[in-house]
């Protein structure tokens, strides 16, 4: 059997004695004489490596988020800044180039960077192949920021500037009410009525005339309830049968401020408003020539 090989192969015994125990060998490197069940795998990793991944992703998406704020920033969005979102994208900036090989490693390094980055002295760092690389991301947000600092500023003096025009072009006086003017200053039945009536209906918004201090807001004999203004020349401006009181005594009140509402209460015979003019503080005169000096016309 033997001599029959050697004459129909000639040296090819000698070439299978040699190349048989370097097949065996490669046999058993592809696995080819493995038949167990996935021994030529590579093995599952343990639950703790599985968890560090999980750590991973999550750093991976702090990255993603931190440069969508960054780029609102850029963008003039009136951002605030965040130096732990700054922090978290720099540090992880190690970690997207280790998880691209898989290995435990990666994991070990995102825990690690995760916690430096909570470390706010290390905001703006990050490590990239073992050196330290200082990022740009923080002077961009310095810069947003600053800019929405500019404008902010700008917009409170604009708003400043506005409501002082609009102070300066509000009217000095106004008339107290509108309505029907009914009753005259004069004598009236046999006695001094004080003021002009003006009649509306109730519930009808009363206005300080003037600028001033409100001193006195509440019951008065005769009208039910009264409101008094004391203006910063002296003169006090009287409101009286009001239904609803709207300020109160020690107020500062501007011409055109609804101070009252229109009633009848006290001694009247239907809803109006009374209207005195104390000038000096003490003596009453007539409203209507006081008004119509100021460009207040309540006639008709």
């Amino acid at each position: 059997m033997t001599v029959q090989r050697e004459n129909s192969a000639g040296d090819a015994p000698a070439a299978d004695a040699a190349e048989a125990p370097a097949f065996r060998d490669l046999r058993t490197l592809s696995g080819s004489r493995s038949p167990r069940g996935g021994a030529h795998r590579v093995p599952q990793p343990p639950h703790a490596v599985k968890g560090r991944a999980a750590v991973v992703a999550v750093a991976a998406g702090a990255v993603v988020a931190a440069g969508q704020t960054l780029t609102d920033s850029a963008a003039g969005a009136p951002a605030a800044e965040s130096p732990d979102a700054i922090a978290l994208a720099s540090g992880s900036s190690m970690i997207l180039s280790d998880v691209a090989t898989g290995t435990a490693q990666a994991a070990d390094n995102a825990a690690a960077a995760l916690e430096d980055a909570a470390t706010p002295a290390n905001a703006g760092v990050g490590s990239v192949g073992g050196s330290a690389q200082v990022l740009a991301m923080p002077e961009q947000v310095e810069q947003a920021a600053e800019t929405a600092r500019q404008l902010a500023v700008g917009a409170r003096y604009a708003a400043e500037r506005a409501a002082a025009e609009a102070m300066a072009r509000r009217p000095l006086y106004v008339k107290p009410a509108s309505g029907q003017l009914t009753s005259h200053y004069g004598t009236r039945w046999g006695t001094i009525h004080g003021g002009i009536d003006i009649a509306n209906a109730i519930g009808t918004p009363i206005y300080a005339a003037t600028d001033g201090e409100v001193i006195d807001a509440g019951p008065a004999s005769g009208f039910g309830q009264w409101i008094r203004v004391r203006a910063d020349d002296g003169t006090v401006t009287v409101y009286g049968h009001i239904e609803t009181i709207e300020v109160s005594k020690g107020q500062r009140v501007l011409a055109g401020d609804e101070i009252a509402k229109m009633g009848s209460r006290g001694f009247s015979t239907g809803p109006h408003l009374h209207f005195e003019v104390w000038e000096n503080g003490t003596q009453r005169i007539d409203p209507q020539p006081w008004l119509a000096q100021r460009g207040i016309s309540v006639a008709g």
